[in-house]
């Protein structure tokens, strides 16, 4: 019996969902970005599960991290071995109640999981944008979003909600569009990257780019920068994880053996773990998407972009209800990053509750399944629900 089979007979899961496309900014009426730069057209990808209400008040917009895509839950088939990335988290009776809420998620722009960025083809060449494609930010991946929304006719959502760079997004979204958003949940995320965190980025970036592979972005058709792109995700995951994950789970065994080598290789189980991840990432994103999608983060800044270079006369503007969560052992985004956010939406009156999760696993941690978040959300989308 496979595992759709099984969450599916005791009613754990939202079921088949497709993989829906939506394009807009048709040229001559292109998006225009941030950098000055316009992008068209351009095409989201993006899912959808539970039902949508008879006066669409039931909306929750989930937004995903860095390397995520739309597939948020459910399965694309019956064979299907793996569930959406937050399966443990969206369905019927779990946190985000698919029984009582109708869930979109899409992938934003910039990504290669559907929607457009630098491997798609640029219509002015035939050929794919790579390094040509305009840089992105946090700003124009929540325009697209919106322009989805319009497309749905949904002119108001109940909460959106997001983790780490989806956390970014669903900030912007409470100060871009503060009329549409009723509530919001920025999880283990900041107002803006710390030097250590753009740091981290350039590395993965830098590792990408010395990849005789790379070929300036333009390696489509070709050999692929898979070393550089897995030496990123390799940085990258270590900055997920936490030093007591990392000692817990691997401490200094050796990997397959009983004593030392004296050879270069993956000797112990965290790098044989850390070579894995990063071969494993490279069968499923693209360089080019990596470079985009970490130099987006790096820009925001929601204190500079929509304050006047104050975080307090950033969230003036938003009207949303807020829960905000953290996690004691984040150390790519700890907790003091929330609390200048929930002091500066405090000083500006808004409803906001604040939790600090004790958990041992990192900035991962949100995407693990945790009773304590779990309730967090139930609780609080139900009272923002029914106090409408």
């Amino acid at each position: 019996m496979s595992e759709y089979t099984d969450r599916q007979q005791d009613g754990t899961t939202v079921g088949i969902v497709k993989k829906q496309f939506f394009t807009f900014a048709q040229p001559p009426d292109r998006l225009d970005l941030e950098s000055g730069a316009s992008l068209g057209p351009v095409s989201l990808a993006y899912e959808t599960c539970g039902t949508l209400n008879g006066d669409k008040s039931n909306v929750i917009l989930i937004l995903h991290a860095l390397t995520g895509d739309s597939h948020v839950a459910g399965y694309y088939s019956q064979q299907d071995a793996k569930p959406g990335w937050w399966e443990i988290m969206v369905g019927p009776g779990k946190g985000i109640d698919t029984d009582r809420y109708f869930v979109i998620c899409s992938n934003i722009i910039g990504s290669c999981c559907g929607s457009t960025g630098p491997s798609s083809t640029d219509p002015d060449t035939g050929r794919p944008y790579g390094t040509n494609f305009p840089l992105i930010t946090i700003s124009d991946m929540v325009k697209a979003q919106k322009a989805l929304m319009d497309h749905l006719e949904i002119d108001s959502l109940l909460s959106v909600i997001g983790g780490s760079v989806g956390g970014m997004q669903v900030l912007e979204w409470c100060t871009r569009y503060p009329e549409m958003v009723k509530s919001a949940v920025p999880l283990a995320t900041t107002t803006r990257h710390s030097a250590l965190a753009i740091a981290f980025n350039e590395v993965a970036r830098q590792s990408i780019m010395a990849d005789p592979n790379w070929e300036g972005g333009h390696y489509y058709g070709g050999h692929k920068p898979d070393m550089g792109l897995a030496i990123a995700r390799m940085i990258g995951h270590i900055t997920y994880l936490s030093d007591e994950s990392m000692r817990t789970k691997f401490g200094r065994r050796l990997q397959n053996r009983s004593e030392l080598s004296f050879e270069f290789g993956a000797e112990f189980e965290v790098e044989s773990y850390l070579q894995y991840q990063g071969n494993k990432f490279i069968e499923r994103f693209d360089a080019n998407s990596f470079l985009y999608v970490t130099k987006a983060a790096d820009y925001f800044d929601l204190a500079e972009q929509h304050g006047g270079g104050s975080l307090v006369n950033a969230f003036s503007r938003c009207k949303a209800k807020f829960l905000v969560a953290s996690y004691t052992s984040d150390w790519l985004y700890p907790t003091y990053q929330s609390k200048e956010m929930v002091k500066a939406m405090k000083k500006n009156d808004l409803d906001v509750s604040f939790c600090e999760i004790d958990a041992q696993w990192g900035h991962d941690a949100f995407l693990l399944p945790d009773s304590r978040l779990e309730n967090l959300l139930r609780g609080f989308l139900k009272g923002v629900y029914y106090d409408g």
